[in-house]
């Protein structure tokens, strides 16, 4: 698989990524087995980035299931390849009940990297992110919890999700950020149309598209009919591969994270790094569905 760089001077990766929610936050998870076997063979097809969360679990009984789960497939490959492996984590969501709620209060940020710390089995993350900013909580106190993580050697490299052009800026004042994780897909253009992809070139930052399939109920019924679906038949590929070689063409360091359950569909996917989409059919995807 071609490589990309995480983020300018960033460690060089497979052109996609994993998203590691669906392996563990769902009630219907693969067991720890199966999802280091998932895990273990996607890093086979070169797909060596692998996105996950303390807060990627059933609920707050359960906090750092997804780091856990990273760790040990990691462990369970040669060491070549496991050197290979960046395991990108984050914090500031909390799960109490099995809801989804932020805390990104400097200390719970502090307490967090220090229990991901554990669950990774690592003295430094490789790459820690904020999960979304807090409401409660100004942005810049939470960007300094991880300048200050970073400056102690607690964590690598700083990332951001779930954030506006403008938030981008703010943190870039307060620490190095290697890259944005934010909503972007086929049916979801929001960081072309919010400034955020015009942020993450101007500054050299990779972008991890997550969601890129609309979900899991959007994944269904992506491409249907309509531009997708042509192109996809003209190409004899799934249309997810297709929407995949379509993110990776707009941006040099444009790394998508989608998320699988099963190996077919991560082996699918793997191979969009080696789709060359002509201009007409970029125009024909660009115009469609917005």
């Amino acid at each position: 698989m071609q490589l990309r760089e995480l983020g300018a001077g960033g460690p060089m990766v497979g052109a996609i990524g994993l998203g590691t929610n669906p392996l563990a936050s769902f009630t219907h998870r693969p067991t720890m087995d199966e999802a280091v076997r998932l895990l273990a063979g996607a890093a086979e097809l070169g797909v060596t980035l692998w996105d996950t969360a303390d807060a990627y679990c059933l609920d707050n009984t359960d906090i750092g299931y997804g780091e856990w789960m990273c760790r040990n497939a990691r462990a369970s490959l040669p060491a070549d390849l496991r050197e290979r492996i960046i395991i990108a984590t984050k914090g500031g969501t909390v799960r109490p009940g099995g809801g989804w709620e932020q805390d990104c209060s400097p200390q719970h940020l502090r307490d967090a990297i220090d229990v991901s710390l554990q669950a990774l089995q690592t003295d430094c993350i490789d790459f820690y992110q904020i999960h979304r900013p807090d409401d409660k909580v100004p942005f810049a106190d939470s960007v300094g919890a991880l300048a200050e993580a970073k400056k102690a050697g607690k964590i690598r490299l700083a990332g951001l999700s779930n954030v506006s052009a403008q938030q981008i800026d703010d943190a870039m004042k307060i620490v190095p950020v290697a890259s944005v994780q934010n909503c972007y897909g086929y049916n979801h253009r929001g960081p072309e149309q919010d400034g955020v992809l015009d942020k993450c070139r101007e500054l050299g930052l990779a972008l991890l598209p997550f969601s890129s399939f609309g979900g899991v109920a959007g994944a269904k019924d992506l491409g249907a009919s309509g531009a997708l679906a042509d192109v996809a038949r003209e190409l004899e590929m799934s249309p997810q591969r297709v929407v995949l070689a379509w993110l990776l063409q707009k941006y040099e360091r444009m790394i998508p994270i989608p998320g699988f359950t099963r190996a077919a569909s991560i082996a699918d996917c793997a191979h969009a790094a080696d789709v060359v989409l002509s201009p007409e059919q970029i125009a024909r995807l660009d115009e469609s569905p917005v």
